[in-house]
């Protein structure tokens, strides 16, 4: 794990990106562009964090990551979240422009067939379940996520 810096990143508990290396040879990386190398290691496109144990835990894709008042907020947590809900059957997260927070939280909400969940059910259950900063300020109910033909959320569909 490295910092914006590329400071390497030994404390537990402190998110940072998820760098990786390999003994086998590697010619280069197809598709994605430049990723970047630090130390000799590239960069996987994720964030995540160590627990006290020395176990790594991803906690998201760094280009999804939404800055909401300074805070760095992973829409999956949310969105894995809201489909334990009994009334939600799928969710996305995204950051909307905010004056006053850079960015604020919005999520899409497919309710579940024949269930009704409210916009303030929907925040009730984040603030009960999470860090205040990351309930969703807007809530929308939708019938389907958009998504490709592989499953993928299409985020940029969404507004």
């Amino acid at each position: 794990l490295y910092d914006a810096d590329g400071k390497r990143i030994t404390a537990p508990n402190t998110q940072g990106r998820i760098f990786v290396a390999s003994t086998l040879s590697f010619g280069g990386y197809s598709g994605g562009g430049n990723k970047e190398v630090v130390d000799g290691m590239l960069s996987s496109g994720d964030v995540g964090h160590f627990d006290a144990d020395g176990r790594l835990f991803v906690d998201g894709r760094d280009d999804d990551m939404i800055v909401s008042g300074g805070e760095n907020v992973f829409p999956v947590e949310i969105e894995n979240l809201l489909v334990e809900h009994a009334k939600i059957n799928d969710a996305a997260v995204i950051g909307v422009p905010d004056e006053d927070f850079g960015q604020r939280l919005k999520a899409f909400v497919v309710p579940e067939k024949g269930h009704v969940v409210t916009e303030d059910e929907v925040k009730a259950y984040v603030k009960a379940n999470l860090a205040r900063y990351k309930v969703p300020r807007d809530v929308v109910f939708i019938d389907e996520l958009p998504r490709n033909p592989t499953g993928k959320v299409l985020r940029n569909k969404l507004s």
